[in-house]
Parts: C-alpha cells; sequence; structure tokens
C-alpha cells in the first residue's frame, strides 16, 4: 500500500471500529457519448443489494472492433453475477474472480470469431460493504477517493510510462489469456465520496479541477458536464462518471473469513448441521445421500486437499457458485445451508435413474421421447450461455429421468463440471462424447457441446455409441457412424438428418448454435436433408444423378453419331 492510503487507512481506524449502522449511499451517474449519432464505447452499472452497492465503469478500447460490445457485457456481468457470490467469498476476491472469468472469456472468444483481441475493455469497479471499500481495475478507468477535502486516486493506471506512449495500455480485459488486476481494500467513512470515471474525464480535467469541483459538492452531473466544456476536438472522447456518497457507514465487518473446515473422513451417521449422511455416492465418499426433518438431500463435500491446497478449495468454490448461480427448471435446486460449519452444499435429492439406467432397463427412447430430450438439453444449454458457460460433460450419465403418467421430464446434474466458453480445458469430460476437435484442443462451445448432444441422442434412440467406445488418453479415428434408421427403423428420416448433422466430424458442417438445431426439432418439414463430406452424389440427390447420366449419355450419343456420319461421308 502507498503511503497516502496508508495515512487514509491510520486516519480513519478509531472512527470506523465504532461504526455500527447500516450503510447508506447516495449514488449519481452522468455520462456522454463523444458523438451524438453514435453510441458510446463506454458502459456503467450502479447496483444495491440489500445495503451493499457495486458500482462499475468500463470503456472498450479504441483499438478493439468490439470494445463497447466488450464494456456492456462486462458491467453487466458484474451486476448479474456478484450476487451470487459464495458465502466463503468476501467482495474483493468476488469481483476479482468474476473479472478473470470475464478476462478469459473476452480472450479466448476474441481469438475464436476474430483471430485476434477485438473484446477489449478497461474495467474499475467497487463495492461497499459495511464499512469497507473493495477496489478492483485493470487499463485506465479511475477511482478516486475525496476524504476531509483531500483526493487520492485509489486505483491504478496501466499505462506504459514512456510520453510518447501513454495512450498504450499495459492490462486490460480480453487482451490476455490471463489477468491480474489491480485490487485493494479500504474502510470507508461517513462524508466519503468515491468517484469512478473513464478517461474521457479524467484525461481532461485534472486533479486541480476535480478538487476545486469536489470543494463546492459537485455531482456526476456536474463533473461530467465540466469535462465536457473543456474538452477539444482532439481531447474529446465517451465519458462516464459515477459518485458514490457515504451518508452514514454500516457495521464493522470482520477483516478476516475464518475458511470452513474440510472434514477428512465422513461416515454413515455423522450429522452435519442438521443433515444426517444415509449413504456416499457414485462410490465417493465426498457426495452422500443425507435426511433432514424428513426430507432428502445431497450433500457435496470439498475434496480433501482443499484442507490444505488453496487452489482446490477456490475450485471448489467456484463449483459452489456456479451450482447455487444456475437456479432454473433444469437442474436440481442446490444451495449453501445458513450458518454452514463445513465446506459443501447441498443439492435437492431427485429419486430417479439416470438416462443411462433407464435405456438399459426399459430399452432406447421412442422418436418422440428424443425430440423432448434434445428440447430440453438445448434450452438448458442456452440458459447456462446465458451466464457465458457450457456444461462441459453432457451424457446420459448426467441426465435424470422423471416419469409423469406416461410422459418423461428430465433434469440435468453435475453442474461441478460446468466451464466457460471458449475455456481450453484439455480433455475435459467423458471421451466417448467428445467432440473430435476436442481432442487436438480445441476450445469449448456451442458446436463442440452439439456434438455430445448429438452422441447423447444417438445412444437414447439405439442404446448405442456411434462411434464406439472411446479410452481416457485414446486419439481415436473417426469413422462414418451408422444411419440411425439402419439400428432403430422407427426414427424418422428428419430426425436421423439432425441427429447427423450434430454428430458430423467436420465441426463446420454441424450446427453453429443451439437456436438453429432448436429451430429444426421444432419446425420438422424445415429439416434440410444432410450429408457428410465425401458423400456420392448417387447418395446425395439421386435425381441429380440420374439427369447428369443421362444428358452425359446424350452427348456422348450425339458425340458418336457425329462421328460415324463424318466416317460415312468420306
Amino acid at each position: 500500500m502507498n503511503p497516502t492510503l496508508e495515512k487514509i487507512a491510520a486516519a480513519a481506524t478509531e472512527n470506523f471500529r465504532a461504526a455500527n449502522g447500516i450503510l447508506r449511499v447516495s449514488a449519481e451517474t452522468f455520462a456522454f457519448a463523444r458523438e451524438e449519432q453514435k453510441p458510446s464505447e463506454d458502459a456503467v452499472v450502479v447496483k444495491e443489494y440489500s445495503g451493499v452497492w457495486l458500482a462499475a465503469v468500463a470503456d472498450g478500447l479504441g483499438s478493439a472492433k468490439q470494445g463497447g460490445e466488450a464494456a456492456a457485457r462486462a458491467v453487466e456481468a458484474l451486476a448479474r453475477n456478484f450476487p451470487a457470490r459464495p458465502c466463503a467469498w468476501n467482495a474483493g476476491k468476488t469481483l476479482e474472480e468474476i473479472t478473470r472469468h470475464l478476462n478469459r472469456r473476452f480472450y479466448q472468444e476474441g481469438m475464436a470469431r476474430f483471430e485476434s483481441t477485438e473484446l477489449a475493455t478497461t474495467i474499475a469497479a467497487l463495492v461497499l460493504e459495511g464499512d469497507r471499500a473493495y477496489i478492483l481495475n485493470a487499463g485506465d478507468s479511475r477511482i478516486y477517493l475525496w476524504r476531509t477535502d483531500k483526493l487520492t486516486q485509489i486505483s491504478t493506471d496501466h499505462r506504459e510510462s514512456h510520453p510518447d506512449r501513454t495512450h498504450v495500455l499495459t492490462r486490460a480485459m480480453g487482451l490476455a489469456d490471463e489477468l491480474t488486476p489491480a485490487t485493494r481494500e479500504l474502510p470507508i467513512l461517513a462524508d466519503d465520496v468515491l468517484l469512478l470515471c473513464t478517461d474521457g474525464m479524467s484525461d481532461v480535467l485534472n486533479e486541480a479541477a476535480l478538487i476545486a469541483l469536489l470543494e463546492r459538492g459537485a455531482n456526476a452531473a456536474v463533473i461530467a458536464t465540466e469535462a465536457c466544456r473543456l474538452a477539444t476536438d482532439a481531447t474529446r472522447d465517451d465519458l462516464t462518471v459515477v459518485t458514490l456518497r457515504v451518508l452514514e457507514v454500516g457495521a464493522l465487518q470482520r477483516l478476516t473469513e475464518t475458511a470452513l473446515r474440510v472434514p477428512d473422513k465422513l461416515k454413515v451417521g455423522d450429522a452435519i448441521d442438521g443433515f444426517t449422511l444415509r449413504r456416499s455416492f457414485r462410490a465417493s465418499d465426498r457426495i452422500w445421500l443425507a435426511a433432514r426433518q424428513g426430507d432428502s438431500f445431497v450433500l457435496k463435500f470439498a475434496p480433501r486437499e482443499a484442507a490444505q491446497n488453496d487452489s482446490a478449495r477456490t475450485v471448489f468454490e467456484r463449483e459452489i457458485w456456479h451450482a447455487t448461480q444456475m437456479q432454473a427448471e433444469f437442474f436440481p435446486a442446490a444451495f449453501v445451508p445458513e450458518n454452514a460449519t463445513a465446506c459443501y452444499y447441498a443439492l435437492e435429492y431427485i429419486n430417479a435413474p439416470t438416462l443411462k439406467q433407464f435405456i438399459a432397463k426399459h430399452n432406447p427412447l421412442t422418436p418422440p421421447q428424443v425430440v423432448e430430450l434434445a428440447k430440453f438439453i438445448l434450452r438448458a444449454e442456452q440458459f447456462l450461455l446465458r451466464h457465458d458457460f457450457v456444461h462441459g460433460d453432457l451424457k446420459p450419465e448426467n441426465i435424470l429421468v422423471l416419469r409423469e403418467n406416461d410422459d418423461l421430464r428430465f433434469k440435468l446434474i453435475d453442474l461441478g463440471s460446468v466451464s466457460e466458453v471458449f475455456s481450453l480445458q484439455g480433455r475435459a469430460g467423458t471421451p466417448s462424447y467428445l467432440a473430435p476437435e476436442r481432442f487436438s484442443g480445441a476450445t469449448m462451445t456451442e458446436r463442440t457441446e452439439i456434438f455430445s448432444l448429438g452422441v447423447t441422442l444417438y445412444e437414447a434412440l439405439t442404446g448405442k455409441l456411434p462411434y464406439g467406445e472411446i479410452e481416457p488418453f485414446q486419439t481415436p479415428i473417426f469413422k462414418t457412424a451408422r444411419a440411425l434408421t439402419t439400428l432403430n427403423p422407427l426414427a424418422p428420416l428428419w430426425l436421423e438428418a439432425i441427429a447427423a448433422r450434430a454428430l458430423s466430424v467436420a465441426s463446420e458442417q454441424r450446427y453453429e448454435n443451439y437456436s438453429e438445431m432448436l429451430f429444426e426439432l421444432e419446425n420438422p418439414t424445415k429439416v434440410r436433408p444432410f450429408y457428410q463430406s465425401g458423400t456420392p452424389l448417387l447418395e446425395r440427390n439421386p435425381l441429380l444423378f440420374f439427369k447428369f447420366g443421362f444428358f452425359l449419355l446424350l452427348a456422348v450419343t450425339f458425340s458418336l453419331l457425329l462421328v460415324i456420319f463424318n466416317l460415312l461421308k468420306r
């Protein structure tokens, strides 16, 4: 911490230790677009969640084609994901985890879509909670603290130091696969003003001018308007300003969080937070069926190594975050019990077989059932994609089958496999269901998930794998899968075409996105015929083959007649 910040922290010690009230903040936001006819490349969010305040500004990099898109997505994702933070994470860790996740997404998606870093943006974010401010930034969007007539920049400018290259950023979201943002934590006091801004303001309004405005009690609108007035044609830029005035600080927050214990050995009959362990699942002593007040639940505990290994604990805490964040009809409900005494989370217990077990007992599904299964999975994946995730391990073992009279319903399980879309997870998943390109290190995309879905549908209809069993660490050779109708004559040709397109070894021949496949499932009459690359014309279009053959034969016949005619003339 720099000396100025140390003085701020020391001066505040006595005051913030006595704070007992509820955090109250007055927030103001103001933004200007550089050109009236063009949308701003800046984005901003200010949200309050039960007494916790989140504010963030982002400025899309001018050198990036999709900088504005990245800025808007960054602040929207912060606002959407922050409330679902794990109870073991403080606000600062949550900001950092979300930012790291988004950075990887922007970088990998930029490389996949544009083969360059076109999704890039600065970020400056803070959370006010109780009596603390948690601060994060990457790039040159700034955060200032105004306290007792003193202005302090509490963010870090990530710009090159050479006078001719100060416009070049050394750090921002989306520029590299890994990002280390600047972070810090500070106490806050009543009457503090925290100001966030993009460089459209800070490059025009120097600190002396900003101090003069703050001394007069200026809010975001006044500050932004003054910056616009001072801007010249050369310095005019999109600008955004947020001011957060602390009216009253909240109750003293614990300075450190006590890490929840990771149980070493678990056994039948153990009681934890009112749950009694009944039996373990899947030959794992970290997943248990448990009972509480007559209801059944599944408890998933952190792996043993998380007790000593911070990285393993963080991975499990991310899994908790994913599971509890993904609250939708597609998945079993997940929650962390209030006042939990161990590192685990609970899942709604659904007494139902997996699709693998159901097929083995009841034979393959009927075509209408498979269509409903496919629609269910695609909608579940669309939900995950809205949170920037893919399931990562689609297969019959991860789908529960629920009977309702003669109808079937489904639930998708094992959100521990959820991965960021466009992430590089090696061979994460189950080999027999992995898309061919995943064996050579390709990123996880809608197309790779659609392949896994295609294998699952094929197996649901036939009881067999289209490309056979693939062992871990094996690099398979994918040959043409047998047509569905040869194994299940009840499958209509349009469903066979959908499955074949989803199962295409060549990724460019597969559906590009979930919505495309869902549309064809919902509109069978509009399903396009599908043929693998290299399929003979006779199989792809018999009518065209015979037409071509007829005219070719006709041409040859005329040529022969012409030759005979010429010979006779001689």
